[in-house]
């Protein structure tokens, strides 16, 4: 994501996904004398390229819950022999499933081997249609391997550059670069690093012209924007929260200032410049509510205003066009997002105008800002189109997109003022298609890339499955046209259903070498995502959640009833918070699938929602409930919590990825959790004596690198 409403709406809800971790591919270096890094592309949101396109009410992947418990020492002596006995567990345990680990991945050389070489050889297609650009005027700025180049827009294409910045030769090491804002007159960039390993980004700001020098190193910085040529606005992260926004002034008599604090620990805060600069946007955003602050760009030294005091169950954010502010809310009936108007002068929710309604079940993925028009990126039962609306005509025109593309991405365009908008649309098996919508022509531009030759072999089919409730859940499903007997094929299911965000369905290698190889992959958009508005979300948290799991159980049911796999031959795979419904489909329903591969996985709901110390747990409270201060929801999330529910039964094998230092997932909760549930596996093994019983393999693969889903592509590959 690059520019529009998913900068806007990067406050809104703090969980999320494991979607950065497939996107970390690295892309074919520009020139060959810098040498190619093991870091990922950048996520260069609004002003270059991205991991993925992240859906409205998204922060930034991964914000999830946090660190290893029993670090904390208490004063009194009773306490503490607690806390020492806890450590000692959580180590010992630490220490056999990575002493279990090593003597089962010892087993899976031969089989490794083979599929990294596969991958490898895919991997130069992850890429083949270049990163995001980001176009300032006759300049183009992009990102490649840890370094930024600048050329002239006719030779972007003809290798002619610069080097700007590289993380090697400035002696950063092991990072990957998350962010870049280029100031307006040119003269500086502002780049943020962060590493694998940490949760926290580094800011640096490079002064350009002939000869670039680094001129500022902040740490501990999330957010940042230009308010002026020389005049930095940023927030500050610690402990996975974002409260406070600072200026910096890069004249003569530097100085840093606080601007801003928030006081409610449920809100998030980071910041947006509007796509005309007239306005910087503090953004005050908690799960269900927002509100927003604005600094004058012409006046970046006065405070800020505020556009419309927070009110419970409204979300908004701001563009500005022709001295009024564009405000994109949920305010009115029904509650999902509209586009409306009022002037800067008075900003209320009472002088909000509509301009414009999303329709029902559609998702409104991105919104781009233009002088004459602005452009809504929309997603239909799965399909994608444009709704482009004209400022100048008050019409809107809708443009369908080709029917195999499940994902944007967007490219930057820092003039509001440019004639064409550029973006890319991609899905699991299809690497990223340049296109281009020109305003003046009125038209859609599809760019001539190198066609990889597996994709035309790829059928893509949408269903819809009917839930315990009725409710119609699509489902996407991808296999090689050439399959035979695709109920005797291997069958790959992916789940999420959490906080309103999409399954991520970028392109990835491994996706297209299970398809070349027969598998059949299926995406089930199940409540609880946000796959068709902002109410398929609500209809699938708090004391909705277990909806998402019924969703699931009827997608799985539905496939194999259509003869896609069968049982035996099924996988299911999730991360993050899709541990949640893959974990508790693993108890009620384990005769569905044969396996299931869960990445950082959030499997014990209940105890993680009962512990206020953890720095997200009462921003969480607005996804899952607050068991504490009701025991209604205390019993509702005892009902499906993996953790609560396992029992002696027969389960498939479980394939786990744990980060030993993420701040989101305590690893003590999926050490404990593998446990429980390879005990109550042998149980029920040495309880039954029929023939032909089996014991599921349960792994724990724990890396001591890398943090929340979040590693490098090395390290992607291996696993």
């Amino acid at each position: 994501l690059c520019a529009g409403l998913h900068n806007l709406l990067r406050g809104l809800s703090f969980s999320v996904r494991y979607y950065s971790k497939h996107n970390h591919l690295q892309a074919v270096c520009l020139c060959s004398k810098i040498k190619p890094k093991t870091c990922h592309i950048l996520n260069c949101s609004g002003c270059a390229c991205t991991l993925k396109a992240v859906p409205p009410g998204s922060i930034l992947p991964w914000r999830f819950f946090s660190c290893k418990e029993g670090t904390k020492i208490p004063s009194k002596g009773k306490q503490n022999t607690s806390i020492i006995t806890s450590e000692l567990l959580y180590k010992n345990l630490l220490k056999s499933e990575q002493e279990n680990w090593n003597d089962i991945s010892a087993r899976y050389k031969a089989m490794t081997k083979r599929i990294k070489e596969k991958l490898k050889e895919l991997h130069k297609y992850a890429f083949h249609s270049g990163s995001p650009k980001i176009r300032f005027g006759d300049n183009v700025y992009f990102e490649e391997n840890g370094c930024i180049f600048l050329s002239k827009a006719d030779d972007v294409d003809e290798g002619n550059v610069d080097i700007l910045f590289s993380t090697e030769d400035l002696g950063f090491s092991d990072v990957f670069i998350r962010r870049i804002r280029i100031s307006p007159d040119q003269r500086y960039m502002a780049i943020s690093l962060k590493s694998e390993n940490s949760e926290e980004a580094t800011c640096v700001i490079m002064k350009l012209g002939n000869f670039p020098v680094m001129e500022k190193i902040i740490s501990n910085v999330f957010s940042f924007e230009w308010a002026t040529d020389d005049v930095l606005y940023y927030t500050s992260q610690k402990n996975l929260k974002c409260q406070n926004v600072f200026m910096i002034t890069f004249t003569n008599q530097k100085h840093t200032k606080l601007v801003y604090t928030e006081q409610d620990a449920r809100f998030f805060v980071d910041l947006y410049c509007t796509k005309d600069r007239q306005f910087l946007t503090i953004n005050s955003n908690s799960k269900t509510t927002s509100e927003v602050w604005l600094v004058d760009c012409r006046h970046p030294f006065k405070l800020p205003t505020l556009v419309q005091a927070r009110t419970q169950g409204v979300f908004y954010h701001i563009e500005h066009r022709n001295d009024e502010l564009y405000i994109l809310t949920t305010y009115g009936e029904p509650a999902e997002y509209k586009l409306m108007k009022a002037p800067v002068a008075s900003s209320g929710i009472e002088n909000w105008q509509l301009v414009y309604a999303v329709e029902e079940k559609t998702k409104l993925v991105d919104l781009e800002m233009f002088s004459d028009h602005c452009i809504m990126f929309l997603k239909n039962a799965g399909y994608l189109y444009l709704d482009v609306i004209s400022f100048v005509s008050h019409s809107v025109q809708s443009i369908k997109l080709p029917t195999w593309a499940c994902e944007f991405e967007l490219e930057s365009h820092p003039e509001h003022t440019t004639s064409t908008c550029y973006f890319q649309l991609t899905s699991p098996v299809h690497p990223p298609k340049r296109f281009a919508y020109s305003f003046k022509e009125n038209n859609l531009i599809e760019h001539a890339v190198q066609e990889v030759p597996i994709i035309t072999n790829c059928h893509t089919t949408r269903l819809l499955a009917k839930s315990k409730d009725e409710t119609l859940v699509p489902i996407t499903v991808f296999h090689n046209v050439n399959s035979k007997e695709l109920h005797r094929r291997p069958l790959l299911i992916h789940v999420y259903g959490a906080y309103g965000i999409d399954l991520n369905m970028s392109f990835k290698e491994e996706k297209l070498m299970l398809i070349e190889e027969g598998w059949i992959l299926a995406y089930c958009h199940v409540r609880g995502g946000g796959e068709q508005g902002l109410s398929w979300h609500r209809d699938g948290c708090q004391y909705n959640k277990q909806k998402g799991l019924h969703d699931l159980k009827a997608c799985i049911m539905l496939l194999h009833e259509l003869g896609f796999s069968q049982p035996k031959y099924t996988a299911l795979a999730a991360a993050s918070a899709g541990g949640v419904l893959a974990g508790a489909l693993c108890n009620t329903d384990p005769e569905l699938i044969r396996a299931m591969v869960l990445q950082a996985p959030f499997v014990d709901v209940l105890n993680t929602m009962m512990k206020t110390h953890l720095p997200l747990t009462i921003e969480e409270q607005e996804e899952w409930g607050n068991p504490l201060a009701d025991e209604k929801c205390m019993e509702y999330i005892k009902s499906y919590c993996p953790y609560q529910n396992i029992k002696t039964q027969c389960y498939p094998s479980v394939f786990i990825t744990a980060y030993e230092d993420d701040q989101r997932i305590p690893l003590i909760g999926v050490l404990q959790y593998v446990q429980k549930l390879r005990k109550a596996a042998l149980d029920h093994a040495s309880r039954t004596s029929k023939k032909g019983n089996w014991i599921p393999n349960i792994i724990l693969d724990i890396q001591a690198t890398g943090s929340h889903c979040d590693s490098s592509w090395e390290d992607s590959l291996n696993e």
